[in-house]
């Protein structure tokens, strides 16, 4: 019997989060950047998780996020990413599994442990994530099953993970198997950190493997090394088919060759938790996509969704997200 097509097959980094709520002096205290990403290593992760007040853990990555906000849709998909075989790792298995996600990749038996981001998430809704990549850079060629790519319309990259060499090879075998198979190829940039270090290697990587790339503002802005957001939109515009611009409060423009699409933001009661906003968008855009909706439905799904993730705590929606399609 013939497996079944999948919406999405996300490939990224396999991330435990560890969520707590603390103040703005808990991160001056410990040098903290408010509203960013930085990498750490394994001491520096365990010793600032023994300052932290009661957290919430539960499978995170910025892929997985978005392929569980797909499932809740009512989507199918499938993740690749690394873990190893220990406490951790047998979390984001279970949580991701628990969701409606298919996730198969073996546990590594030895070698560095599951992957962690500690969320500091303080009372302006801002978080700042310290992470410890630990197994997810392990992720190798070896990793990505053909026919799993093939049964995807999209395959969905996140751009966290293009720091190991290994996993760059993972992206690029994955695309070119999803274009043999005639199907779409997305990239999230993920974060401003991620763009700066990698910016050439992004854009010949768009130039030639990306259908689909969603960006936020300052990350779209650095990509194209531009003062501003207007002349970013004239840089990017025919660089991939689509390309989906989140700007928080003020909306996203979607660009595809021939047009530009404005969208404005969702109202949202309160803002709670920024986590998972860009995550969510995709998962609605990637939606509405998958189904053959126009480009403004597909942002306006995105939209909600995010709207719906930043009124809660924590990237994973508290209800089935398939509640916001009556619009």
């Amino acid at each position: 019997m013939a497996e079944s097509l999948l919406d999405v097959a996300g490939i990224g980094n396999a991330v435990v989060d560890v969520i707590a709520r603390e103040q703005d002096k808990f991160l001056d205290d410990n040098g903290l950047t408010k509203g960013t990403m930085t990498l750490i290593d394994l001491a520096e992760a365990e010793a600032l998780y023994a300052k932290m007040g009661p957290a919430i853990e539960c499978s995170g990555g910025s892929a997985a996020n978005t392929l569980a906000g797909l499932a809740s849709l009512g989507g199918t998909a499938a993740f690749v990413g690394k873990v190893r075989d220990d406490d951790l790792g047998g979390i984001f298995r279970h949580d991701i599994r628990a969701v409606g996600v298919e996730y198969d990749t073996p546990a590594a038996t030895d070698g560095p442990p599951t992957a962690r981001c500690l969320v500091l998430v303080t009372p302006d809704a801002q978080r700042t994530m310290q992470t410890y990549l630990g197994a997810c850079a392990e992720l190798s060629p070896g990793d990505i099953d053909p026919k799993l790519i093939k049964r995807a319309k999209v395959t969905y990259l996140e751009g966290y993970l293009w720091d190991p060499p290994e996993a760059k090879k993972a992206f690029k075998k994955a695309a070119g198997i999803a274009h043999e198979a005639g199907n779409k190829v997305a990239l999230n940039l993920s974060d401003p950190l991620c763009v700066d270090r990698h910016r050439t290697e992004f854009r010949e990587l768009i130039g030639n493997h990306v259908d689909i790339l969603f960006a936020n503002e300052t990350e779209i802005v650095s990509l194209c090394e531009v003062g501003d957001f207007n002349a970013a939109l004239q840089e990017i515009r025919g660089l991939c088919d689509v390309a989906v611009l989140t700007r928080s409060d003020k909306g996203s423009v979607v660009i595809t060759d021939s047009d530009i699409h404005i969208l404005d933001a969702e109202a949202v009661d309160k803002v709670v938790d920024t986590t998972g906003a860009g995550d969510l968008y995709a998962a609605g855009f990637l939606f509405g996509l998958t189904r053959g909706c126009d480009i403004p439905t597909c942002g306006r799904l995105g939209g909600k969704a995010a709207a719906a993730i930043i009124g809660q705590f924590g990237a994973r929606s508290e209800k089935p997200l398939a509640d916001l399609l009556d619009f």
